[in-house]
């Protein structure tokens, strides 16, 4: 799938009034079909209690269903307030393997101005996986999500 007909369909999804919920399960079935690198995508939510937890994602399933701010690149991320493209996880030492086959991972966070909302997390069996492009493409939807985010706090408050 082309990042632009994911983002016309996540428009036309918001527009009908669909849910947060629906509308990170169709980013992430998204992205996974955009690129055959990406073999597991998620979506980890962050909570007031700085845990991220697993929502919607593509792929095998994981034990790592929720993830302390600091720990592994998913909560380094979170921690140190930034995207993180890690070319081999074999090269880091508080790797939180998913699956003995993830060579890369790349996590961008989903984030209005200084509020982090939680993050994409693409983990490829591809050591370099991620390009400039793909991780441009990645940023794109987490932007776009952050929007989503903001609406529904919007409608909340």
């Amino acid at each position: 799938m082309e990042i632009e007909d994911l983002i016309a369909r996540l428009d036309g999804m918001a527009a009908r009034g669909e849910g947060l919920e629906r509308l990170l399960e169709a980013a992430v079935e998204g992205l996974s079909r955009s690129d055959p690198r990406f073999d597991w995508t998620g979506v980890y939510e962050l909570f007031s209690d700085n845990v991220l937890r697993l929502g919607p994602f593509v792929g095998a399933p994981t034990d790592h269903v929720f993830i302390g701010v600091g720990n592994g690149v998913c909560g380094t991320a979170v921690a140190e307030r930034r995207n993180m493209n890690i070319p081999d996880v074999r090269e880091i030492t508080n790797y939180l393997a998913c699956s003995a086959s993830t060579r890369s991972e790349l996590v961008v966070l989903i984030r209005s101005g200084d509020m982090i909302h939680g993050q994409i997390d693409i983990d490829s069996h591809q050591v370099g996986a991620f390009d400039e492009a793909s991780v441009a493409k990645v940023e794109r939807v987490a932007d776009w999500l952050a929007r989503a985010y903001d609406a529904r706090a919007g409608e909340t408050s």
